[in-house]
């Protein structure tokens, strides 16, 4: 049978805990491997709940940067032909495995990815709230990642997901319309899996309307079609748009001193506002049952303010995305690792007498300045922590590196031990991060260029690309498993401006 590898991005729910011990006691093939993706802030320490069971799980940080980006660590890191996506709300019958595996061995080698079928229990004994209507949604979506799963080749052929979609919502039919514009077919499976009403609180269908900048950026990129190539519904927006022109006419002909335009022009508001309001209540609890006081009122006043919310957040998503180049954009900076990079790697260096430059830094350096491209370096400096150099020893090290190389951007590095727990030390993805944050650039728009194994997954794990120039010091494995390998630092310069649009 196909192998295949569990994705699950997460942001510390409890719910983590019940889809792990679902993938535990699956009666079918088991995947090579899960690997969770916590997507929490990096400030965030605190360890993740994971239940004990026979399937191994890995844990990866990608620093809060959003599901799309946590999906892309985690698929990049996996080496199995099939990559199955699971948000960590969902719940899994005991044949799920079973019914993945009979979809993967039919699929044919054309077949890209294979949609699992949801299921959204609604109660029984009442009309489901808007909410829960909107959670159902998912029964029918196309190419949901709540139960997805792509064949590997498919996503490195369009560098996975668009890391430039914030949230949860349009990354997944960007992705699927990607893929099957490169050439694949995207089916529908026979699995299913149990997708429940995560609870919410009164404001959660205004905060929902922050997506609308991300159709925004659907359009930008695939022209104003993209609803029908993707798709995905309508919507209501059009409406929103005329209820947020009349309430905005209704106002500036007040301030004029138009009054009887401007009742018009609030009759039209409001009649818009209260058509909205009552296609929401309509399909919900009706009053005797559960919750429908409660549920009317949070429709009343929110039926006000969603369509200003819309349209406002698609006029940023439209100011934002003017021009936006299509996925991965081209690079703006390069990361290097210093020691067996820059320099020559001298263990627990302390002594800046003791840096030498390896041959090709300096001319690398240059020409990269030369294309314009922000420089930082980031390297691991664990002798801090155990107590064979100082932070000030660092510090002098690393000023000597940039006397003899030049400026550079930023220059990060960790203190900590490998047992530390930290979310800087490389493979994590602080120092990556971090730096990204100094040269003001996402992580998607960075490369970084090191020679061991723990640089590339750095490197994935904050979404940059990563080239390895190998040393004398590199492992066989870690060369086979690198996405890009360079011969020297000259040729890892020329990968480099070809990322970056620059090359000759």
């Amino acid at each position: 049978m196909s192998t295949y590898s569990v994705v699950l991005p997460t942001v510390g729910r409890p719910s983590l805990t019940d889809v792990l011990t679902d993938l535990h006691r699956q009666s079918g093939p088991a995947p090579q491997e899960v690997i969770v993706v916590d997507d929490r802030p990096l400030v965030d320490t605190a360890d993740l709940e994971l239940p004990d069971g026979a399937v191994p799980v890995r844990v990866l940080r990608s620093g809060g940067r959003g599901p799309a980006a946590a999906r892309n660590a985690g698929w990049r890191t996996a080496a199995t032909e099939w990559v199955a996506f699971l948000d960590d709300d969902v719940r899994l019958p005991a044949d799920w495995s079973d019914r993945l595996a009979a979809d993967l061995a039919a699929a044919e080698p054309d077949v890209g990815a294979s949609q699992g079928r949801i299921s959204v229990p609604l109660p029984a004994h009442r009309r489901p709230t808007d909410w829960e209507r909107n959670t159902a949604g998912l029964e029918t979506a196309l190419w949901a990642t709540a139960d997805m799963a792509y064949r590997r080749a498919a996503l490195a052929q369009v560098h996975g997901f668009d890391e430039r979609f914030p949230r949860a919502f349009r990354e997944d039919a960007d992705l699927a319309l990607r893929v099957s514009l490169a050439g694949w077919r995207l089916t529908r499976g026979e699995r299913e899996i149990v997708h429940p009403v995560r609870p919410a609180d009164a404001a959660v269908s205004l905060r929902m309307q922050a997506g609308a900048a991300s159709d925004a950026l659907m359009r930008a990129l695939h022209g104003p079609r993209w609803r029908t190539l993707g798709g995905t519904g309508r919507g209501r927006f059009r409406w929103h748009v005329a209820t947020v022109a009349a309430g905005t006419a209704a106002l500036a002909l007040a301030a004029g001193r138009r009054r009887r335009a401007a009742l018009a022009a609030a009759a039209a508001w409001a009649g818009l506002t209260a058509d909205f309001a009552v296609r929401r209540v309509a399909p919900g609890p009706r009053p005797g049952e559960e919750g429908w006081a409660g549920e009317w009122g949070r429709m009343a006043w929110t039926s006000v303010l969603i369509p200003w919310a819309a349209v406002g957040h698609r006029l940023r998503g439209t100011v934002r995305h003017r021009g936006v180049s299509p996925w991965p954009p081209p690079v703006r900076a390069v990361l290097l690792d210093r020691d067996g990079t820059l320099v020559e790697d001298v263990p627990y260096n302390g002594d800046p007498a003791r840096v030498r430059p390896v041959p090709e830094a300096e001319e690398a350096l240059r020409r990269l300045r030369g294309a314009g491209l922000r420089l930082g370096m980031v390297t691991n400096q664990s002798g801090v922590a155990r107590g064979l150099i100082t932070e000030d020893d660092v510090a002098r090290v690393n000023a000597r590196v940039t006397e003899l190389l030049g400026p550079l951007g930023t220059v990060e590095h960790c203190p900590h031990g490998p047992d530390d727990g930290c979310t800087c030390r490389k493979p994590g993805p602080g120092l990556v991060v971090r730096a990204a944050q100094t040269l003001a650039v996402a992580p998607h728009e960075c490369v970084v260029v090191g020679d061991v194994g723990s640089d590339v997954e750095a490197a994935r794990a904050a979404g940059a690309h990563a080239v390895l120039v190998p040393t004398p010091v590199t492992r066989a494995e870690e060369v086979e498993r690198a996405d890009h390998v360079a011969p020297d630092l000259a040729a890892a310069v020329d990968h480099v401006l070809t990322l970056a649009g620059r090359a000759r």
